[in-house]
């Protein structure tokens, strides 16, 4: 493939569309990976309202916890200076997430959530997933 068509679809992995024209990345919040997993930390929040109260401080705060890791670690690899720690972030985050989905399989199989949302959450994180893989991929490519 055309490396300015890979860097066309990477640009746009790295930051959000506009119908206008599209915006220079310049805060972790414009990267499309960071706004997708902040979206999937609203759902987390919502979600876990809904647990048993026992699980206030056990299965809802890990789930709380694993998800906010996530956003946290793309908005710290981004502001990181070199390739090698940029993508050891974006790997941290990627852990997270795969944190965040065994949690949502528990939720699922002790019935916390039904099995409707737990699909509509985990395309979510699979989504947040293949962003975060693309970031890595971007820094290994451009080296920056």
């Amino acid at each position: 493939m055309d490396n300015g068509i890979v860097l066309s679809i990477l640009y746009y992995v790295l930051c959000m569309e506009s119908k206008e024209k599209k915006k220079t990345i310049k805060s972790f919040s414009d990267l499309y990976a960071w706004q997708e997993g902040h979206k999937l930390v609203l759902k987390i929040y919502k979600i876990v309202k809904k647990f048993p109260k026992e699980e206030t401080f056990a299965l809802a705060a890990q789930m709380r916890r694993a998800a906010i890791s996530t956003t946290s670690n793309i908005a710290e690899g981004f502001s990181r200076k070199t390739t090698k720690d940029k993508i050891q972030f974006y790997c941290i985050a990627q852990g997270s997430l795969t944190e965040l989905q065994n949690q949502l399989v528990i939720a699922r199989d002790v019935k916390y959530i039904s099995k409707v949302e737990f699909n509509k959450i985990a395309k979510q994180t699979i989504m947040v997933h293949k962003l975060i893989s693309g970031l890595k991929k971007v820094k290994i490519i451009l080296n920056t």
